[in-house]
């Protein structure tokens, strides 16, 4: 089974993944000014950090977002959207970023979309179960025509006819070729020749609510019982480093 993703990418930097190589660690300060900017209503109380790998799928209340020179990630589950095209620009450009990269799979229901702007601009998106096609918009990219022409067919169990309608790929692993390709890795297991670990890269989690709504409880203790450690301190025991 395919890996749980939720993810925006912001990008300026020509190479974002020997940017994720050269920078695994997260920018803190400019990962909440971010959070604060795109849930201005809001109350944002931070979380410990912890890997991307495991971050990406976040639930409803919490959000991770790594900062990294000319590179930016949000993972956040209001990004599970059927329409890539409907969402907003306040969430697709809030940097002014040159590219914006959108992926999120679903493996539960075999869903996934992944979606390409330039310059805030839509380029590319498609977003699909196996037999229904919610959105597919622009011009297929170089990198897709593999899997248009059936050279990732989908793997059924024995006995089991495929729909008339199915496409001729996952759409998940549709959806993490197209990360691959833009980032330079996929979220599933295991790590492919030449691409990065997602769990060698960290992203600072926050806790997100309204005013008045408890915290969620991913705030107030880990499953264990044993409290959380705030942002800093816990970044410094991820990566090894402290602040000021």
């Amino acid at each position: 089974m395919g890996a749980k993703a939720s993810t925006i990418w912001y990008v300026d930097a020509p190479d974002p993944m020997a940017v994720l190589r050269d920078h695994p660690e997260p920018d803190a300060e400019a990962a909440h000014a971010l959070v604060g900017k795109l849930y201005p209503e809001m109350i944002v109380t931070p979380l410990e950090p912890g890997p991307l790998a495991t971050s990406a799928g976040v639930p409803p209340g919490v959000v991770y977002v790594g900062s990294y020179p000319g590179l930016t990630v949000v993972c956040g589950s209001n990004l599970t959207v059927h329409e890539p095209s409907k969402l907003d620009e306040s969430w697709t450009r809030p940097l002014a970023s040159e590219r914006t990269y959108l992926m999120c799979t679903e493996p539960d229901t075999a869903w996934a979309s992944f979606a390409y702007w330039e310059r805030g601009a839509l380029r590319r998106s498609f977003s699909a179960t196996p037999v229904h096609i919610y959105e597919d918009f622009g011009l297929p990219l170089v990198w897709e025509r593999g899997f248009w022409a059936g050279e990732h067919p989908m793997a059924y169990p024995a006995g089991v006819l495929p729909d008339p309608q199915a496409l001729p790929f996952h759409p998940g692993e549709f959806a993490e070729a197209a990360n691959a390709e833009w980032l330079g890795f996929r979220y599933t297991r295991p790590v492919r020749d030449g691409e990065i670990d997602p769990a060698t890269v960290g992203v600072c989690g926050f806790a997100i609510y309204k005013e008045g709504e408890a915290p969620p409880a991913a705030l107030t203790g880990k499953p264990d019982g044993s409290p959380r450690v705030g942002l800093f301190r816990g970044i410094r025991q991820w990566f090894g480093f402290g602040f000021g």
